[in-house]
Parts: C-alpha cells; structure tokens; sequence
C-alpha cells in the first residue's frame, strides 16, 4: 500500500495512493544485517512450520473448524474482507461489522494520538462477532512503515524514518519493536508493513510506489530482505502481526498502481526471479501475512494483476515458496489498476486464484463484496472450497494471534 498519509487533508487523491501501493526463526539461517540490524533468533516462531502456517483441513484444529462450520456464508465471507477507517467516530464500521460481518479493518486517513485510536480499536473489538459461544475478534491493522507512509501519528506514535533511514539503524529489530509496542498499546494487532520490495539503483526514484520516497531496505534483494526481516521480527517481538508486501514486487516497475495503469508493467520479473529472494526471506522468518500487489507482469502472467493469477499467489507464492499464511490485497477499492474489474468480481477473483482477504479502502463496497462472494459460492463448488480454504487460513491466524478462543 502506497498512500501519503501527511498529505491526505491537502490532496486527498495522490496522498491516499502513497500508503497503501504497491498493507520466529524457521530453521534456516537469518541473512547478514542490514545497517546493524539485529539478528537475533528470539523472535516469535512461525506457525510450526516455514511454510507461514499449516491451514488445511486435516491440519486446522477443532476450535477453527468448528467455529467456521457454525458461521452463516455471510460471516465467513466477511472474514474475507477488510474495510479502511476514515478518522471520526469509532462507529464508522459497525454497519459492514454487523450486516456482513467485516472481520479486519485498516486506519486509514492520518488518525492522531494513541487514545483515539484506541478507543476506535476497543469499540470495533466489542462489536465483533461471538459465533457458537466463541468471541472471533477482529484483525485492526495500520499501515505504520515509516517515513512517508505513517497512517498513525501524534501522541503516543514516534516518528518513524524511511526504509531507507531505518537501515542505517545500529538495532532495527529493537526500534521495530518499540514502534510495534506503540501499535500493540492502541490495540493495532497487525501492520501492513514491511515493504521487501527491490528497487535497482539504476532505477532509484523513478520508481514511483517506492524508490521515489525511500521506502525500499536496499537496491538488492540481500538488503531488501534483511531490512525486511528485521523490522518483521520486531513488530512479532512487539505482538504485532508484520505484513510484507507487495509479492512478486514492485521495485521495476514506474508508475503507481494506485494512481495509473502506465507504467505498471514489469517487463523483467520471472519465477525464479531473483527479486523474489527479499520476500523468502521473511516468509522463511516466520511472516504470516503476504500482501499482493496490483502490478502486472509479462513473463508470468501476461495482462493479468498480481492480485487476480493464480500462477503468481497459488504458483510462485504458495507452492514455489511453500507459503500457507494468510494472503491480501494491495487496496482494490480505488487502485486505477484494477478499476477495469467490476466490484464484485475484485473480491472472487482474489480468493479464485489463491488469495483470503480483500482490502477495500472503500466501506460501501463491501455489501457488493460479500454477497458476491455468497452467491459464486453457491454455484460454484470449486469456489466454495477455495472459500472454505480462505477462511480457515482466517481463523487459524486469528487463533494464533489470541483474537479466537474456544476455552
């Protein structure tokens, strides 16, 4: 995501594109650091495996199977969903949380201070669902890099510096945490955040999703990578769920997917690409949550998104690198990318092609969101399980997360 939160309330259209473009230890060996980063291998573990979490039928345990079995389709197609929030009241979302059933949402739009913050994160908590006597809490991100891109700031928010900056720091997995500490206390509980994004010097600040602001590690995918790893540890240190983006990358391309379809082509990316080393990186680091972008690539997956082929999230993502976790949108609600899609189709070609949570920077467009999700379930079999998949992936992160308890 790639919206430039300070510059909303001046130019909303380009300064809501900046922050959202493109939001423990595996076993492996953790990459040199990156400015001093910490390497420490105390950080939260994966979900029992480098894979970012084992969701299949067989392996998601009887509180997740029972408490998806007991969900309306409206509930569990909820789950698959996640709203922006506007700075005002803390009721903004209560419509999409109880007729649809939203199970995530994002602070969007530049809130200021912690207290206000959260008191929004209390309210949406007590408003999310119990299903079969079991309270199924709610996903709140932010999307807190640094730099440019602070959607939370004021009182109880430090200044965060750029990707660029941050690796520099002598301890980045320790500034990480602090930052993380800060979310955790305004009951933020996940970021979408890091950026493993590899912009080549060559191309430096004529990339305009993230060179141009200085939100990449590195100009290799070594940097990109450590930097990556080490801020994602950090918010997990903190008990914040780090989201890293935007798979396959973005780093070649020029334009803003949110803001134009020029320019968002990468003419270069390939499978075994070695761009894609950043995000194995973190996913082999125990990352749980995987944001796609909206780019296109032409070696892979001619004309298509990011966001809806299958050859990129179920091909490269998860069976090339192994990935189970939870996979989400880049924003979708506004993106230029993907404005040629109908609204409803955004949201089923998604999860179709391998993906579990939409993000919509745009609340009105979740009743056509869910009902459509609802309806092609219900003639489409295939679908249905992918559905079934999604949402199970869902709530076995939000177990692990302690936003499901059975008791």
């Amino acid at each position: 995501m790639s919206r430039r939160p300070h510059a909303l309330p001046r130019i909303a259209a380009g300064a809501a594109a900046l922050a959202l473009v493109g939001c423990g230890g595996s076993g492996s060996p953790e990459p040199s650091s990156t400015g001093g980063s910490s390497t420490s291998s105390t950080s939260s573990s994966p979900s029992g495996s480098s894979d970012g979490g084992a969701t299949t039928e067989a392996q998601a345990d009887s509180c997740v199977t029972d408490v998806r079995e007991a969900m309306t389709p409206t509930q569990q197609a909820g789950q698959l969903l996640m709203a922006a929030m506007n700075p005002g009241p803390v009721t903004g979302l209560d419509g999409p949380v109880s007729d649809q059933g939203l199970g995530s949402m994002l602070y969007l739009g530049g809130w200021q201070g912690s207290q206000t913050v959260a008191a929004a994160s209390e309210h949406l908590q007590q408003m999310a669902p119990t299903v079969d006597g079991t309270k199924v809490g709610m996903i709140v991100s932010a999307d807190q890099e640094g730099g440019e891109v602070q959607q939370l700031t004021g009182a109880g928010f430090s200044s965060m510096p750029s990707g660029l900056q941050q690796a520099q720091l002598p301890d980045l997995r320790s500034a990480a945490k602090g930052w993380g500490g800060e979310l955790a206390a305004a009951g933020v509980n996940v970021n979408l955040a890091p950026v493993a994004d590899t912009v080549p010097t060559a191309i430096g600040q004529a990339n305009d999703p993230i060179g141009q602001w200085g939100r990449q590690y590195g100009s290799t995918p070594e940097a990109a990578g450590a930097g990556a790893l080490a801020f994602a540890r950090g918010m997990q240190d903190a008990g914040v769920e780090p989201t890293v983006k935007h798979f396959p990358g973005i780093g070649r391309i020029t334009g803003n997917t949110d803001l134009t379809t020029e320019g968002i082509t990468d003419t270069e990316m390939t499978t075994d690409d070695s761009h894609l080393q950043a995000f194995e990186t973190v996913i082999d680091g125990g990352t749980k949550i995987v944001m796609i972008g909206s780019a296109r690539y032409a070696k892979i997956d001619p004309g298509t998104p990011a966001v809806f082929s299958d050859r990129i999230i179920e091909g490269m993502l998860r069976q090339d690198l192994g990935f189970d976790g939870v996979v989400i949108t880049d924003d979708v609600g506004t993106a230029a990318a993907v404005q040629a899609t109908p609204v409803a189709e955004r949201a089923t070609k998604f999860i179709a092609a391998g993906g579990d949570i939409v993000l919509t920077v745009e609340p009105e467009q979740v009743p056509t969101m869910t009902s459509a999700i609802i309806e092609r379930a219900k003639g489409d079999e295939a679908f249905a399980e992918k559905v079934e998949e999604s949402v199970t992936r869902v709530l076995t992160l939000k177990e692990e997360m302690g936003l499901l308890d059975c008791g």
